[in-house]
């Protein structure tokens, strides 16, 4: 064996050869893998590269997901509705947010990050071939501010859609009613929301070139986002352009009238000294200018909202029979629109001011309480206890809760579910996100309005600096499961999920919504949940107090 080895084995010579072989070959493959990775870079290059009605626009990479921001959709002038966009020439390159609406801000902004030509979209998506659901998001910020660069698409786009989200006029530039005016400011008063009817018109023509399918369409969005999804249930113009809903938190009900916007309008011209015979001027009054004039002529005519209040009004979509046939959730939605699917919810505590991290007895609760509920206040501690009653044995946390809860969003959100579920074409399901988050300094923080965002959207993990590093594995869970359930809902309307992606105490048989049923799907806790009706009671008792203001308006505008 000894002289076998010898006899074979290499010289030194050969050894050199094989050695200066083995470098070559490694050359080469390392050659092919450059190769591969140029081909393949080339062919992401391609793929980013999309020719629109427009013109072709080239995206960018992110987090795995193609991109493309900032792509205008429409051009506008001050108080007329949007115009097509003018086409290019040149490849645009899409890779930074396009400009916010103009709005009030507290620092000072360029033309790029803030502008009256702030009609952009942008448009995420993991693959450019098939026919996935696009959802369209429409920010909150209320009608006055806001804007989509707070909730980027592209780890939603990972479960099989493509993402769209747009930015639009707000506030004064655009819900400022001159109707009065003459018929060339017929549609002034609603021309920021007419500027998402084009971009939603854009997406009809353009979005199969993005992988997406233009007949299978879910407009969605929270707080104002969700008053936006909901007006939209009312324009005629939308109509066709969306095939499903998600209204997340969006019930502050708009009590706008045509007489409301048309006095208010007068009194923006009366405040800038503009006779109607010369309201074309109001084309050159500069914004911050013109910001000023419109609270100053609310307050001086119908009165200006104060945060909190539990209903809108002002520079905010009117129903003017044309673009607007009636108000959203008063308490349903325009026929026209049975036929949509629709998801509603809220989260447990909204915008109230919440009282976790501070010390508290029942006996102090109950103080606080009466100011609002007054003779009611025991039946409201009462109600609370049996709607939540794993919340009602901790002793500890009891009295925080029964202030903490939502008094704003829930109440109006159960009402128009009332309306609407199993009296429509179309099914409703309904959800309420309690899903805690705990900061790093151990800060209870609860489910307050926006918190669900960071999870439908499934970017968790951007927040790991905020959150406390014990629930983050937790809240990623729940991040992919909401995702997962907004995505599903998007591609048939039917929010509940298949056998393979979930064990069954994940898999609650969710069913439409109706008042009798009450049927109702709370995220949070450590799985998924269905209620029937468990918290009417208590609903009932925070609409009777907390909306007197709206029932004063209504007995003076019937």
């Amino acid at each position: 064996m000894c002289s076998l080895n010898r006899n074979f084995a290499p010289t030194k010579s050969k050894r050199t050869k094989l050695k200066l072989l083995g470098m070559k070959t490694k050359l080469i493959l390392a050659i092919i893998a450059v190769c591969m990775t140029m081909v393949c870079v080339a062919q992401n290059e391609n793929e980013l590269v999309v020719s629109t009605k427009s013109g072709i626009v080239k995206g960018i990479m992110q987090e795995g997901t193609m991109a493309w921001l900032g792509i205008p959709y429409a051009k506008v002038e001050r108080c007329m509705p949007p115009l097509p966009v003018e086409k290019w020439k040149d490849v645009r390159v899409c890779d930074h947010w396009g400009p916010q609406a103009m709005q009030q801000t507290n620092r000072p902004m360029s033309e790029d990050e803030m502008s009256e030509q702030c009609c952009a979209l942008n448009v995420w998506t993991t693959a450019r071939k098939g026919k996935k659901p696009v959802m369209v998001w429409l920010h909150g910020g209320g009608f006055d501010s806001g804007t989509p660069a707070w909730d980027p698409g592209m780890c939603l786009a990972k479960k099989d859609v493509v993402v769209v989200s747009v930015a639009h006029r707000l506030n004064i530039l655009g819900f400022l009613d001159l109707s009065t005016c003459g018929e060339k400011y017929k549609h002034s008063g609603n021309v920021g929301m007419l500027d998402v009817v084009q971009a939603l018109q854009w997406v009809r023509d353009n979005i199969k070139s993005f992988g997406g399918d233009p007949n299978n369409v879910t407009i969605f969005g929270e707080s104002g986002g969700g008053g936006k999804v909901g007006t939209l249930l009312c324009m005629p113009p939308a109509k066709g352009l969306f095939h499903k809903a998600i209204i997340m938190s969006g019930t502050i009900l708009n009590v706008n009238t045509k007489a409301m916007t048309e006095e208010l309008g007068e009194a923006v011209l009366k405040e800038l000294g503009i006779s109607k015979a010369e309201v074309d001027k109001i084309r050159d009054v500069p914004y911050n200018e013109l910001y000023a004039a419109g609270q100053r002529a609310m307050a001086a005519s119908i009165g200006t909202r104060r945060p909190g209040t539990p209903m809108m009004w002002g520079f905010g979509p009117t129903p003017d029979g044309e673009d607007v046939v009636q108000q959203p959730f008063q308490p349903g939605f325009a026929d026209f629109s049975d036929n949509i699917p629709i998801m509603i919810g809220t989260t447990f505590n909204e915008l109230q001011r919440q009282r976790y991290n501070q010390p508290m007895t029942m006996e102090q609760a109950r103080e606080e309480l009466q100011r609002t509920f007054g003779d009611e206040t025991d039946a409201y501690i009462e109600a609370f206890k049996k709607a939540y009653p794993l919340r009602a044995e901790s002793t500890e946390t009891l009295p925080q809760d029964l202030l903490s809860i939502d008094w704003l969003f829930r109440p109006k959100t159960l009402i128009t579910a009332d309306a609407i579920g199993g009296k429509r074409k179309a099914d409703t399901y309904m959800y309420m996100f309690t899903v805690n988050d705990v900061s790093r300094n151990n800060d209870f923080k609860g489910s307050a309005h926006g918190a669900e965002l960071k999870y439908c959207f499934n970017v968790v993990h951007h927040y790991q600096e905020q959150l406390a590093g014990t629930c983050i594995d937790k809240n990623q869970e729940w991040a992919n499961y909401m995702s997962a359930v907004w995505a599903k809902f998007a591609h048939d309307g039917n929010p509940n999920l298949g056998e393979e992606r979930y064990p069954a105490d994940w898999r609650p048989n969710w069913k439409p919504y109706t008042a009798e049923n009450g049927e109702l799907m709370e995220l949070g806790g450590t799985r998924p949940t269905i209620h029937h009706n468990h918290d009417r009671k208590l609903e009932e008792i925070i609409d009777r107090h907390c909306f007197k203001q709206l029932d004063e308006f209504r007995k003076t505008h019937p």
